[in-house]
């Protein structure tokens, strides 16, 4: 026997369907409910704390450079005289400032020429440690871990014996290959040579870091994937192109967004060099003039105008990347 439904009397629906979608399921839970509102609320009150703290520690300081740079805060502010208020009459001297240009030019250049070098060389080794058998990668890993973990002082003091133009072991090695110009070169002496060897010290300083990130991303690619397109036909270089490399996409934007900031924020490695035997004035990059504004002049309102120049350049050469990894998230 077939039951039969009762159709409503005005409308012809079912009478169950209509006194289904009327009243909801007594056990069924509602949304919007404060106790779910409450919990949407908890990871933030668990990033809290240390939103606070990050607040407290990098918040004081840039408000304090950013007051600083609209004051004339010289050596006579050190020693208890009032700080004057000049407006933007700092950041006016450092626009009309040839040498700052001259230096925010060679910063950025350098910045951006040392952190693709750097990306490129360590995404090279890392895919060469996903071909190695297991104790060569090992060994390679120790190894890349040690550079990385070698004080900056004293990875620059063998650096420094390298490149000394009295007994460095460049130049010996160099005369040994038959360049006899090469014989008490001063390779710090010139702006370029300065730079590139700048350049190389941090790349080798920063290249274990990149490496071990794109490694890990690496191991993340699921080999059968590779297999099947193995399989379909696709060679190294295209596997490579079309399928590894957009999926540690997020990993390699990381890594260079991080290389950009500290690569133009550089200044022990290039101090110590200049120390070596270079003219500071030829060789300076933002990190360094800012430090021989503040500490060799005694301006430290100038150099808190550098300062926050130097934020501002970070923002807008990280801004791309940034806002790559926004859409990724989202």
């Amino acid at each position: 026997m077939t039951s039969r439904t009762t159709p409503h009397p005005t409308s012809g629906t079912p009478v169950a369907a209509a006194v289904g979608s009327a009243a909801p399921s007594p056990g069924r839970p509602r949304t919007g409910t404060p106790r779910r509102r409450r919990r949407s609320r908890l990871p933030y009150l668990l990033v809290l704390p240390a939103l606070v703290v990050l607040l407290a520690a990098l918040g004081y300081p840039i408000g304090w450079q950013l007051v600083t740079s609209f004051r004339e805060y010289g050596l006579l502010q050190q020693f208890g005289a009032a700080p004057e208020w000049v407006g933007l009459d700092n950041y006016t001297a450092l626009v009309t400032d040839p040498e700052l240009w001259a230096v925010v030019v060679r910063s950025v250049v350098f910045c951006v020429v040392t952190a693709l070098v750097t990306v490129t060389i360590g995404g090279g080794l890392g895919l060469l440690m996903t071909a190695l058998d297991r104790w060569v990668r090992i060994v390679l890993q120790v190894a890349l871990l040690l550079a990385w973990a070698m004080p900056i002082v004293a990875a620059m003091t063998v650096w420094i014996w390298i490149v000394d133009w009295r007994r460095g072991l460049l130049n010996w090695t160099l005369v040994r290959l038959g360049v006899e110009g090469a014989q008490g070169h001063n390779w710090l002496a010139e702006p370029l040579s300065f730079l590139v060897i700048a350049s190389v010290i941090v790349t080798w300083m920063s290249v274990p870091f990149v490496a071990l990130s794109i490694y890990a991303g690496l191991t993340q690619v699921s080999p059968e994937v590779l297999e099947a397109a193995t399989i379909d036909g696709a060679g190294w270089w295209q596997r490579l192109r079309h399928i590894v490399l957009p999926l540690i996409a997020p990993v390699v934007s990381i890594v260079m967004l991080l290389q950009l900031i500290w690569d133009l924020r550089v200044f022990t490695q290039i101090k110590l060099l200049q120390d070596a035997g270079s003219v500071a004035s030829e060789t300076d990059l933002l990190g360094t003039y800012v430090y021989r504004l503040g500490t060799g002049q005694g301006d430290f309102g100038t150099a808190s105008a550098v300062s926050v120049l130097i934020l501002v350049l970070t923002v807008a050469l990280s801004w791309y990347y940034v806002r790559s990894l926004m859409k990724e998230e989202s």
